[in-house]
């Protein structure tokens, strides 16, 4: 039976996953009472479960659209941090001290430092965040969901990605047993022992001594072998075909042999399940209703883009936006103003794709994400008006300069004139 802080802790996690989820799964059903507004926090729903995650996930979908986020927003997420620089699910009350042992967690210690390193300007958080994961590593080279616990695939690819975020190399950053986080990672896939369509896969912890395939682990460790977080550069035109496990008969090959293997094996079981449930994921969470899961169909889009997978990737992303998935609807939320964390991972898997958030269904993601906030501090459109004013401003006195040489040089040229008539 698993000790009482490891369940606290697995309904914290769990109740933030589900957030970004099925329909069926909300933040209403954590608490159906209207929260009341926290200055600074994007979205209206009960933020005691999700409110640093969807922040961050927020702030990288904003820079992947070009907005910067107001400085009330940033103020707001930098403060949630703990004093030894782990994050919790959401602090309502900062003047308090957090407890260490069951109040802070890797993935939204990760997520937030992957976001606070794409705001920039907040190197002493990310810092004091990259601190607390390397502090809080386990031997095998992985990351529970909290210190002291077991290692998971999900948490160990937010870490991964939080260090890469921040320009650390992921391989070298080793417990003192030299494990590396990739060791650990690659624990958690599914070889050639396993039955032949759930190979390549990754689950996220052993259940009683078993893995089992599961499509969340697997978006999330296809990325993080890559060495990448939740913010990818667009695909690019090159299209890569994925390559799943060589467990041809008399190989010997049990596993991927490497990162960079076992992203493209868990991308090939992403591409089989894409295919088999109609270009969408359903989710594989124990106790979630059945039907597509909007959050994790974005996440394999994003993990599959991030491999070179571009056509790959176009096929769920196009699902995502067809009229009949409905996922621009889910992404409004419950109160239908808009779901931060929902729109976010929209947005981050359209721009993965090389698609634009923007037009996405005829309808623009990003202004929907920016409205569940406070005004961004500057978005492209803004930018841009600055540089074009910048550019008149220039052009202007360009000009006027030019006339003053030329008037210059016409009055020494005919004083010249004059001198020589005289």
């Amino acid at each position: 039976m698993a000790p009482r802080s490891a369940t606290r802790r697995t309904s914290a996690i769990l109740g933030a996953i589900a957030l970004f989820a099925t329909t069926g799964v909300t933040a209403a059903s954590a608490d159906s009472s209207p929260a009341p507004k926290v200055p600074g926090l994007y979205g209206s729903s009960d933020p005691k479960f999700d409110g640093v995650f969807r922040q961050s996930l927020a702030f990288l979908a904003q820079n992947a659209a070009g907005v910067s986020p107001a400085p009330q927003a940033v103020d707001w997420l930098a403060g949630q941090q703990c004093a030894d620089g782990g994050y919790p699910g959401f602090r309502a009350d900062t003047g308090k001290p957090c407890d260490e042992h069951k109040g802070e967690f890797t993935d939204n210690t990760a997520v937030a430092v992957q976001a606070l390193a794409a705001v920039g300007g907040r190197g002493e958080q990310v810092k004091k965040g990259l601190d607390w994961l390397t502090a809080h590593q386990n031997a095998d080279g992985g990351w529970g969901m909290g210190p002291g616990e077991t290692s998971n695939s999900n948490s160990t690819a937010a870490a991964i990605g939080a260090l890469a975020a921040a320009g650390k190399d992921p391989a070298k950053v080793t417990a003192k047993s030299g494990k590396s986080p990739y060791d650990a990672l690659l624990t958690f896939q599914l070889g050639c022992d396993a039955k032949g369509d759930d190979q390549g896969a990754f689950g996220w912890a052993p259940q009683n001594g078993q893995l089992t395939a599961d499509n969340s682990a697997s978006a999330a460790s296809a990325l993080a072998a890559l060495g990448k977080g939740y913010l990818v550069p667009p695909a690019g035109k090159d299209d890569k075909p994925v390559q799943p496990l060589d467990c041809k008969q008399g190989n010997g090959v049990k596993g991927a042999k490497d990162p960079q293997a076992a992203s493209s094996a868990a991308s090939a079981y992403l591409v089989k399940k894409l295919d088999a449930t109609g270009d969408h994921l359903e989710s594989s969470m124990p106790g979630a209703p059945k039907g597509p899961d909007f959050g994790v169909t974005a996440d394999a889009v994003t993990a599959l883009a991030a491999g070179g997978h571009r056509q790959a990737a176009e096929k769920p992303l196009k699902w995502l936006e067809s009229k009949d998935a409905k996922a621009v609807q889910w992404a409004k939320g419950d109160s239908g103003q808009g779901d931060p964390g929902r729109l976010a991972k929209l947005v981050l898997a359209a721009h993965a794709a090389g698609a634009d958030p923007r037009d996405f269904a005829g309808t623009d993601l990003v202004a929907q994400l920016n409205a569940t906030g406070p005004k961004p501090a500057a978005t492209p459109t803004q930018q841009e008006e600055k540089k074009k004013e910048k550019g008149t401003t220039f052009g202007v006195w360009w000009f006027v300069g030019v006339c003053l040489v030329a008037g210059i040089g016409v009055g020494f040229l005919l004083s010249g004139r004059k001198k020589q008539q005289s």
